[in-house]
């Protein structure tokens, strides 16, 4: 237990010192999450993707900072230990008042590690639980907005009049193409997926008083709710060719949201006061998505790392079985293992590469650095990175540890911290990513089903023609996946194809596309050896087939669907119009979402001179 007496003169000092540090990180990023609103209104595409990956680099930034001015004013590594315990009760009535005290909680977790040895992470120095409540928290500054705004139109007849008074609330600073019209067909779709539903009295919409921009877009967030029916809904609002605003499509339900903020997209930018307000309305409108991910799609990444590592402690409390090696075929690269009763697998780089590998541990982490910042369009698995990681050694495998021991031993430490006989896993650095399964797996339980059953050759082709399409969405946002094998993308319970393995990962900007040169005569038609000049970074599409189309069911589908990927004509292109300065649209909907294709908004967009 702590001491009740606060009597360390200096740990009010160090308490308000870290405090300081959260204070001034969250101002910097709540002041670039809102300037994304100006560069949306100015069409500045390129500012806001650069903006996007440049907020990601602040937390840490900020923390360094912090852990500077304690070590240079306070000498913090050498403080004893009963003055962390009161710079801690300090820091708590610091946090009473504050509108962000779980991210100020985990700003103060963050330096405390930096500073203290490993052994001290206990739960008399940092939170491991909330010490203060996120519960009907809201600004009472004057002038400040409310964190939902809810309109009432009483009947379907007077659901245009609130939705122009909502539309006009957002204050955007640029026209409209034909609000007029856009309502019009909003409504129109809004009617339609209230139909046999009675209006009862409490018959509103509620709305996050903030816009949620993301690249070109611009997304309405909110709620319909009559009697005990709510539906979740969200208006994408983008630019037409001519820059005019279009009301773009319209979202409904928990799927359509969970589309939305899934963990491949990139973070949203939004501005908020008081965060978890936001996340406890979303939470309304997709209750099954955990609290740790929204924190994340709302670029407060650090927090959803906090949030689920408490869930996963909560999981290894409540559960039996053991970490395993995950399923599938092993990579030369990472080594993968995972809980089988938690959703999740564990990836850590090894500590050598067999050839053809030629890489290093930096430059791999260095990969997954870029993924992290890129625009994710859909297509590419966020990752959680953590260091020093402990687990319960009765909860591996022996099996696992030995596999463990011989490809990474770096990365493993096996202690008895506490002296007690219970011993822990400690691994240095791991990514955890969303489990899937692998898209090899998929294709081969269709196969076993035999591809005469209608229903198994209908799944083989969905996944191949989305495999296509994640390639395609990859190739839009500059990404060339390096090694395209089934193993390496994943498929997800709603049937959308994503990439996961980033080890080869290149911009695709950075790459050189070739057609392979005609034999120079009979003997080199025949050789088996490569005999023409490939320099680095040359990619020769058309020798892709014979990798990925070994069945003759796949290979029809895909080349009926995506014989372009094998043409290194379609990959320069792409190439050449990324160099020019243009941006393609990825949206996180089906194209039966819009609204009208009329006056839709523009596939490319030249940068700006």
């Amino acid at each position: 237990m702590f001491p009740q007496r606060l009597d360390a003169p200096q740990a009010y000092d160090i308490a308000k010192a870290m405090m300081d540090g959260f204070n001034r990180h969250y101002k910097l990023f709540r002041a670039e999450s809102a300037r994304a609103k100006h560069r949306f209104e100015t069409r500045d595409w390129h500012g806001q993707q650069r903006a996007q990956r440049e907020r990601i680099e602040f937390y840490d930034l900020r923390v360094k900072e912090c852990v500077k001015r304690l070590d240079k004013e306070f000498a913090a590594g050498a403080q004893p230990m009963s003055v962390w315990q009161q710079v801690k009760l300090h820091y708590i009535g610091l946090m009473v008042e504050h509108l962000q005290p779980e991210l100020a909680e985990t700003f103060f977790n963050s330096v405390t590690t930096k500073i203290l040895h490993r052994t001290h992470f206990q739960n008399d120095f940092i939170f491991v639980r909330p010490a203060v409540s996120t519960e009907y928290l809201e600004s009472r500054a004057p002038g400040a907005l409310p964190t939902y705004r809810a309109y009432y139109p009483q009947t379907l007849h007077q659901l245009p009049d609130a939705l122009r008074l909502l539309f006009e609330q957002i204050n955007l600073q640029c026209p409209y193409d034909d609000l007029e019209r856009d309502i019009g067909l909003l409504a129109e779709r809004i009617g339609t997926r209230l139909e046999g539903l009675m209006l009862r009295a409490n018959f509103q919409i509620q709305v996050l008083s903030n816009l949620f921009y993301r690249n070109k877009g611009a997304y309405l967030v909110g709620k319909i709710i009559t009697g005990y029916t709510e539906l979740a809904f969200s208006v994408p609002i983008l630019h037409n060719s001519e820059g005019k605003l279009l009301l773009h499509a319209a979202l409904f339900g928990e799927d359509d949201m969970h589309g939305l903020f899934s963990f491949a997209r990139a973070y949203f930018m939004v501005d908020m006061e008081v965060p978890s307000a936001y996340v406890h309305f979303l939470r309304t409108l997709m209750p099954r998505k955990p609290r740790s991910d929204l924190y994340t799609a709302l670029g407060l990444g650090k927090q959803g790392k906090t949030l689920f590592y408490r869930d996963f402690l909560h999981h290894l409390r409540y559960s039996s079985d053991k970490f395993r090696i995950a399923p599938g075929i092993k990579g030369m690269v990472m080594l993968v293992f995972d809980l089988p009763s938690f959703p999740y697998v564990f990836k850590l780089i090894k500590d050598y590469f067999p050839p053809p590998k030629e890489t290093t541990r930096e430059q791999v982490k260095g990969k997954y650095l870029l993924v992290k910042q890129h625009d994710r369009v859909g297509r590419m698995a966020d990752t959680l990175e953590y260091s020093l990681v402990a687990f319960p050694r009765d909860r591996f495998s022996d099996e696992l540890i030995e596999e463990i021991q011989k490809f990474a031993p770096s990365q493993l430490e096996i202690s008895d911290r506490d002296g007690d006989g219970n011993q822990e896993v400690i691994i240095s650095h791991l990514y955890i990513e969303r489990r899937l399964v692998p898209l090899n797996i998929h294709l081969q339980e269709c196969f076993d089903r035999g591809l005469d059953d209608p229903e198994a050759h209908r799944s083989m082709s969905r996944a191949v023609v989305e495999y296509g399409n994640a390639i395609k969405d990859l190739v839009a946002a500059n990404i060339f996946p390096g090694d395209m094998l089934w193993k390496n993308f994943g498929i997800t319970r709603n049937g959308k194809v994503v990439f996961y393995d980033y080890d080869e990962i290149e911009y695709l900007t950075d790459c050189n596309f070739r057609r392979v040169p005609a034999p120079r005569n009979e003997e080199d038609e025949m050789s088996g050896e490569v005999w023409y000049a490939v320099h680095p970074r040359d990619v020769f599409p058309e020798t892709f087939g014979p990798f990925l189309l070994g069945n003759d069911a796949v290979r029809a589908v895909f080349m009926r669907h995506h014989a372009d990927l094998l043409d290194a004509q379609f990959w320069q292109s792409h190439k050449e119009r990324i160099q020019a300065g243009q941006l393609l649209d990825v949206f996180p909907y089906e194209s039966e979402r819009n609204l009208h294709e009329r006056n839709a908004p523009e596939r490319e967009q030249p940068a700006a001179p």
